[in-house]
């Protein structure tokens, strides 16, 4: 595994290098097929110039999803340590839930274990929220000038159209740390956006313009 460590407003001295270098042999022997390991570190800046928390985030680049984390600290050592406890534990989730594909038992939620055990969600798309941001129902703002300024300010990002199960869509979330993730439902060719709940719970929510109802179901892993 390669690993590359920048720097962006910060000098990166030869003891991070080892240290971070070091410390990545447990990503190499967790994910022994991993390509690169991409170690960015940056410098944030207080307002009046001071010095601020450094920054250090870390991709992880194979033969499947990437795997990222990142994390804040007093200096890029904490830091550092920080995202790469993220990033070990988002590579253990992987596999076990790569287990649970192959029809290993899956794990008991703390909330499984205090209740009768809750099997995960998948619940069917309810279009009112999304009907009523697209027809101005909910004001939003995509731009802010002294004009129209709104405190609801939206940050638009475009990503590739990606065709996949709820199962990958899941993994796919999990492996970058986000709350949610947005895909086409390889079986119905609809968008859809898996989120996550409680425990091992997720929800998926997607569009259909044949629906005329609101519609939920649940399905095991």
């Amino acid at each position: 595994m390669d690993i590359t460590i920048t720097g962006r407003g910060v000098e990166i001295p030869d003891r991070f290098e080892d240290y971070a270098t070091e410390k990545s042999e447990k990503v190499a022997h967790l994910a022994d097929k991993a390509i690169v390991l991409e170690i960015r570190v940056i410098r944030h800046h207080e307002t009046g110039g001071t010095t601020g928390d450094d920054r250090v985030e870390l991709t992880l680049i194979g033969p499947g999803p990437v795997v990222r984390a990142e994390a804040a600290a007093s200096d890029k050592y904490a830091a550092f340590d920080l995202a790469l406890d993220k990033l070990l534990e988002r590579i253990r989730q992987a596999k076990d839930r790569k287990k649970i594909h192959r029809g290993a038992r899956r794990p008991e939620s703390l909330g499984e274990a205090a209740s009768s055990g809750r099997v995960a969600e998948l619940v069917p798309a309810s279009t009112a929220l999304l009907e009523a941001v697209a027809t101005g129902e909910i004001p939003v703002a995509t731009e802010e000038t002294e004009e129209d300024w709104s405190p609801v300010v939206i940050r638009q990002k475009v990503f590739p159209a990606a065709r996949m199960t709820h199962e990958d869509a899941v993994d796919h979330m999990e492996l970058v740390g986000h709350d949610f993730f947005l895909f086409i439902d390889a079986t119905t060719d609809n968008p859809a956006v898996v989120y996550r709940r409680k425990g091992w719970n997720y929800g998926v929510i997607s569009l259909d313009e044949q629906a005329d109802e609101v519609g939920t179901k649940r399905k095991r892993r």
